[in-house]
């Protein structure tokens, strides 16, 4: 998420703000008059920043980069704060990844399913939603990005204690504290919200509930702690003594990763649902999912540029990198749908275009636009063969292929980082570049066993204390009644 972007500096930039300062400073510059000196003058205090100064920081803002320093030379920024353009983008990005979970998520997940249980996956992922808030604020934000060592955070901004949304630098330079923890937290509520579609139409509403708050704390505030915290484990961009120095822009392992192979788990140890293999288990609604789809496809905007934590040309790359790579993967899932089974399903074009979203995720900032379009061919290719073939020869019940879009994605995508990111397309990359590949590996390998282990710990847990299936005759109702006391339709 870091970058070290080229500063411009230009005669006219530097001829124009002394025009502006001289003709007086801006409300937020002005400092309150200083009293009368006294007799005996205290020592002068350091004298402000330079016009030149100035004028450098206010290329950093443009930049995207740290104000107050050039080579040795530091001094007390002016304009340190949040940045009004940044900050903005950031506040754009929090809404379209929450936009992803609320309605995008639920509604292509909600298609998917019988309409028996459409209302399921919706207060799943609502429930999900409001949760993980809750543990957010209590504690999750600080374990993820508190300090602590290299595995977890600490306690020290527990309920958002210190977190100021006058104040930059928690997240990025010019983003408010408050809304690098918001944004963050849209993140942690669409990575749970995921699972769900293993699992759809058998797991009870307390179970699914219970596990995710464990889960909560074994598996996403480590990663999020290990990948993107300044002290964690596998933090190459800024932690200089992290043990694995892998790079993740904005999610292959913390995300689809954790998830996916979480949810391959949960779904075996959960079993089938009831008639799989023997009766119709179509989507009820494909109109419902292509909607979804396309909400997720705007949505991941916010969660791939938004990751560049500014408005500037990382984020433009990590733009321009996602609509190319999902583009490319949902035709060429169609295509490969065509040839194989006669027909371009649209089913076959909303997971295509899934894919490709989680394929390019972890390194949308780091590649260029050629390499996204190779990455989105994969991507319409190897998730597709899990899906059609790989679960059939496993036997395994993922009901809505979250393993084999978001599992088996997330895996290829953070493979496929080390192989194509580049320092043409972010320069603050280029000192890890040496030996990438192998540490991309160590990290989906480190990602694949510890959300593996976990998910079976916690699966245990929650089937002693409440359970994990409904009854079979709730189950044949489905779980919209049973559990939630209304239907999806009029009947």
């Amino acid at each position: 998420m870091t970058r070290l972007l080229p500063r411009w500096r230009t005669f006219a930039c530097g001829l124009l703000v002394s025009t502006f300062l001289g003709a007086g400073l801006r409300a937020q510059d002005a400092a309150p008059a200083a009293p009368p000196a006294p007799a005996a003058a205290a020592p002068a205090a350091p004298a402000g920043p330079t016009l030149e100064q100035r004028v450098i920081d206010l290329e950093k803002y443009v930049g995207n980069s740290k104000p107050g320093e050039d080579g040795d030379a530091k001094w007390e920024s002016k304009i340190a704060g949040p940045g009004p353009g940044h900050n903005a983008w950031q506040m754009t990005s929090t809404a379209l990844v929450i936009f992803m979970t609320l309605p995008g998520l639920f509604l292509f997940y909600g298609g998917l399913v019988r309409k028996k249980n459409v209302l399921s996956v919706v207060a799943q992922c609502m429930g999900i939603a409001g949760m993980v808030t809750i543990l957010w604020w209590a504690c999750g934000y600080s374990l993820s990005f508190g300090a602590g060592n290299a595995f977890i955070g600490d306690l020290g901004n527990a309920m958002l204690k210190g977190v100021s949304p006058y104040v930059s630098g928690a997240g990025y330079h010019w983003i408010s504290d408050a809304m690098w923890a918001m944004f963050q937290l849209s993140f942690a509520i669409i990575t749970p919200a995921l699972i769900v579609g293993a699992i759809a139409e058998r797991m009870k509403f307390i179970s699914i509930m219970l596990f995710v708050a464990i889960w909560m704390f074994a598996v996403y505030f480590p990663f999020a702690h290990m990948v993107w915290g300044g002290t964690g484990f596998m933090c190459g961009p800024l932690n200089p003594g992290a043990t694995i120095k892998a790079i993740d822009f904005a999610g292959g392992t913390v995300v689809h990763m954790t998830s996916g192979w979480s949810a391959l788990v949960l779904c075996i140890l959960l079993g089938k649902r009831q008639g799989y293999g023997k009766e119709p288990m179509a989507p009820h609604s494909m109109v419902l999912c292509a909607v979804g789809t396309g909400m997720l496809w705007v949505g991941w905007y916010g969660f791939n540029a938004g990751s560049a934590l500014g408005a500037d040309g990382i984020a433009s790359n990590a733009f321009m990198t996602t609509t190319l790579a999902a583009a490319t993967a949902g035709f060429v899932w169609g295509m490969v749908e065509w040839i194989l089974k006669g027909k371009p399903s649209v089913l076959g074009f909303c997971s295509g275009i899934v894919a490709g979203l989680v394929v390019i995720t972890p390194g949308a900032g780091f590649v260029t636009a050629t390499s996204s379009i190779i990455i989105g061919v994969l991507a319409g290719v190897i998730p597709f063969l899990a899906v059609a073939y790989l679960k059939k020869m496993l036997g395994y019940d993922d009901a809505l292929d979250t393993f084999g879009v978001h599992g088996v994605g997330g895996t290829l995508g953070a493979i496929l980082t080390g192989v194509f990111a580049s320092k043409e397309a972010n320069p603050g990359i280029e000192g890890l570049l040496d030996g990438l590949l192998m540490e991309q590996l160590k990290a989906v390998g480190l990602t694949i066993v510890w959300s593996v282990a976990a998910t079976l710990v916690i699966t245990i847990i929650v089937k002693i204390i409440v359970g994990l299936r409904p009854d079979p005759e709730v189950e044949s109702l489905g779980l919209d009644l049973a559990e939630h006391g209304e239907g999806g339709y009029e009947h």
